[in-house]
């Protein structure tokens, strides 16, 4: 109880702090924006190792090296997407409408960290909230409380030294469901950050306030016969191994097309794959989800040779992620949910069809909105996926988990991957500073309103009656002897 009360004071605090601090950088310039966000993203470049070590050690997640990567991402590749936006005064101009776009920011913004990608997301929603010239103050998952503490400490200390005021970024120290509900809640919190778990993401949602939240990522994988397949074999399985499968885009399931499922299977292997038996299958379904549905903690983001040694079962060294063969979808198949660990669903199909109707039943199962990979040349089968499937990213010949958050593809770097209305979210955009700003429109008279409109109204003669005759005079008669004082 004493905990949970200190926790909600730390967040009222916090938020006032922030509150004023962010009254002050509302007014900030565009040149003094991009040379505090510049600080910033170097700072995180030059703690990413450091913070990517801390980060694995805490949560036991994924891989160090990896994560710095992750940082990397977080802090350079996003600066560099959102450098030259306008984000401050007058950010577009229609001469022709006579419209001028004015950037208005939020204001306070509360941010909630995952436990699978702390640091990244820390630095990532550091940089598009003050580029927007917002405040925020973060609220980790209770298991990467200290590395997620250390990442706003990089950001805030480089934004001060950088000209930013004191109390524009910070970080909840006293965790608590009651204190996060009160960062969310709070009068000055404008708008809510979510990326985490659905339950989180769905308090958020739930709190009357503005949120850009996300959904699960269940990302099937279709391989058509036109594919290039050593391409496809060695990127699924480096991006499924990528930090141990703990980025909500990472590949779930394969879908072959069996004319060239064997030729694929043998190439996955060559890279790191290690087929599962029956009975192997069926320990994994035992180990991975609580008989709840959720998945068991002590498996997500861990290496293949971890997660098989847990289940009973022992691979080669030089494997690096399991894969299961399966048939059924949704209740009766555990394995064909979202999987944030080093385990792979295998599916053949005959034909690009076929792979359709899978991938859609993958996606019905827990992934709407998010994400679908594809490898494939043939551009009509290419097109089918992306005209049909009810998912917002649909990846072409790249990895799930680089290709979504904008390192090999044309996508706005992002580790907040909306999943649109069919996801249950209000965007199905890469979330980004654009995000994070309201746009005032000034407009200029362009033609004269309609002449009836401006022409005296011809309005309706009031009949007075007897009894409105005699109301008006008691009235008149009262306020003679001021006795109504209604006026």
């Amino acid at each position: 109880m004493f905990k949970d009360l200190t926790s909600i004071q730390e967040a009222r605090e916090k938020v006032t702090l922030a509150y004023e601090a962010w009254k002050i950088w509302s007014h900030a310039t565009q040149a003094e924006v991009d040379r505090v966000c510049e600080a910033m993203a170097e700072a995180g470049v030059q703690s990413a190792e450091r913070l990517g070590k801390m980060a694995q050690e805490e949560t036991g997640f994924g891989i160090a090296e990896h994560k710095k990567l992750k940082n990397i991402v977080g802090s350079k590749l996003v600066w560099e997407s959102i450098r030259s936006q306008k984000t401050v005064g007058v950010i577009n101009h229609d001469a022709q409408r006579r419209v001028y776009e004015i950037a208005w920011p939020m204001g306070v913004i509360a941010g909630l960290v995952p436990s699978t990608n702390p640091t990244s997301t820390t630095f990532f929603k550091s940089l598009i909230a003050l580029k927007a010239r917002n405040a925020v103050i973060f609220s980790p998952h209770p298991s990467a409380a200290r590395c997620t503490n250390e990442a706003a400490y990089v950001m805030a200390q480089a934004a001060e030294r950088a000209g930013a005021p004191h109390g524009l970024i910070d970080c909840m120290q006293q965790v608590s469901l009651q204190g996060t509900q009160e960062l969310m809640t709070h009068k000055h919190t404008a708008l809510i950050l979510a990326t985490g778990g659905t339950p989180m993401v769905r308090a958020a949602h739930s709190t009357g306030k503005p949120a850009f939240g996300v959904g699960p990522g269940n990302v099937p994988v279709y391989v058509d016969r036109s594919a290039d397949l050593e391409k496809a074999a060695r990127y699924i399985i480096a991006s499924k191994s990528f930090d141990c499968s703990t980025i909500c885009a990472s590949e779930q399931s394969v879908i072959a097309d069996r004319p060239i499922a064997t030729q694929l299977a043998e190439l996955m292997y060559a890279q790191g794959a290690y087929f599962c038996s029956e009975n192997e299958t069926n320990a994994l379904r035992k180990s991975v989800f609580q008989p709840d549905g959720s998945m068991n903690v002590a498996l997500v983001g861990k290496p293949a040779r971890y997660v098989a040694t847990y289940a009973g079962f022992s691979i080669p060294d030089s494997a690096r992620v399991l894969v299961t063969p399966l048939i059924k979808i949704g209740r009766d198949e555990p394995l064909s949910h979202e999987k944030l660990t080093t385990i792979l669903g295998w599916y053949e199909v005959e034909g690009w069809e076929r792979g359709c109707e899978v991938s859609m039943a993958l996606i019905e199962t827990g992934g709407r909105g998010h994400t679908q990979i594809i490898y494939a040349q043939d551009e009509r089968v290419i097109l089918a996926f992306g005209l049909e499937k009810p998912v917002f990213r649909i990846l072409v010949n790249t990895m799930g988990t680089l290709g979504a958050t904008g390192l090999t593809t044309g996508l706005m770097p992002s580790f907040t991957l909306g999943s649109g209305g069919v996801g249950g979210a209000i965007t199905g955009d890469n979330i980004s500073a654009s995000h994070l700003i309201n746009i005032k429109r000034l407009a200029y008279e362009l033609k004269e309103p309609p002449s009836d409109v401006l022409a005296p109204a011809n309005l309706p003669d009031v009949p007075r009656t007897e009894e409105l005759e005699k109301s008006i005079l008691e009235v008149t008669h009262e306020i003679l002897e001021g006795k109504n004082n209604h006026f």
